[in-house]
């Protein structure tokens, strides 16, 4: 948990981007097969090093999942690609960050159009104290719509995407804490689809599920494939080799492997990589 401080400096600095140069939610452009391009990016908190020299592209409209040990530093690098390392007292990035033809961490970088493209689902549920309506609704509100026909079409729209319009069509109004863990996981990828983003990211989405909510995840990854990139950080090996395209292996802040899934799991070039697939450490 973040102090309000920290909170505050942090609103403060994306104030300042906004002034800076943040034209509007216009500046990315998706028309490429590469969603997300990292190049030589180095990472610390002080003077620790979590991240070393990762260069990876991310192709569009495809499942890249991220798998390795605790502390390999797979969620540290998915939460570069938002900036929500910016929270975080001391991080600071070096190399380049290009998403829609942007570099991310560019001075003039507007970063609520970058979180507008670049949406975010957490390890644990975490939807707000407000009705199911509410939830979804909360981003678009954000960003200035208010009409109730646009809103309406935004929550029908975001839960018909989530594979939830018919489980919840008659619970809009009603607390999203009421909702099973499973349901309110997928409420909050609903949440996340409200603004259309091009890019999803999800760290550890199923980790506190049971395996039937887990499913459940599974299907709507692979649903949203068409529309949308998903990056996805996984400790579960099955479940990267059932909906993954691409998969990259980290090990001690070091982007060991990456490739096609099936060339990973079935043949990995390291073999470091190959020891962690067939469960010699890990």
């Amino acid at each position: 948990m973040f102090d309000f401080k920290k909170k505050e400096a942090f609103r403060s600095r994306e104030k300042q981007n906004k002034q800076a140069g943040g034209n509007g939610l216009d500046v990315f452009d998706f028309s490429g097969d590469t969603a997300i391009s990292v190049r030589d990016v180095d990472l610390y908190y002080g003077n620790f090093q979590a991240l070393k020299k990762i260069s990876m592209d991310i192709p569009k409209h495809q499942i890249t999942a991220m798998i390795g040990p605790s502390g390999c530093g797979k969620s540290t690098l998915l939460k570069t690609l938002n900036r929500m390392n910016d929270l975080v007292e001391g991080c600071r990035v070096e190399g380049e960050i290009v998403i829609g033809g942007k570099d991310i961490y560019a001075k003039d970088m507007d970063l609520s159009a970058l979180r507008k493209n670049v949406g975010m689902v957490f390890q644990k549920p975490n939807p707000f104290p407000m009705s199911v309506y509410d939830n979804i609704c909360y981003a678009p509100r954000t960003f200035g719509i208010r009409a109730k026909g646009a809103l309406d079409e935004i929550v029908e729209r975001s839960l018909k995407q989530a594979a939830m319009w018919d489980e919840l069509k008659d619970r809009l109004n009603k607390s999203a804490l009421g909702l099973s863990g499973g349901q309110q996981q997928r409420l909050c990828i609903a949440r996340a689809l409200a603004v259309q983003p091009e890019i999803i990211l999800m760290d550890e989405p199923t980790s506190a599920l049971d395996p039937i909510s887990t499913g459940k995840i599974e299907e709507l990854c692979l649903s949203l494939r068409d529309d949308v990139t998903i990056v996805i950080v996984t400790h579960n090996m099955q479940q990267a080799a059932r909906i993954a395209d691409r998969t990259a292996f980290f090990l001690l802040g070091e982007m060991v492997e990456y490739g096609d899934t099936e060339q990973v799991f079935s043949a990995p070039k390291d073999k470091r990589c190959e020891d962690y697939i067939t469960g010699r450490f890990g």
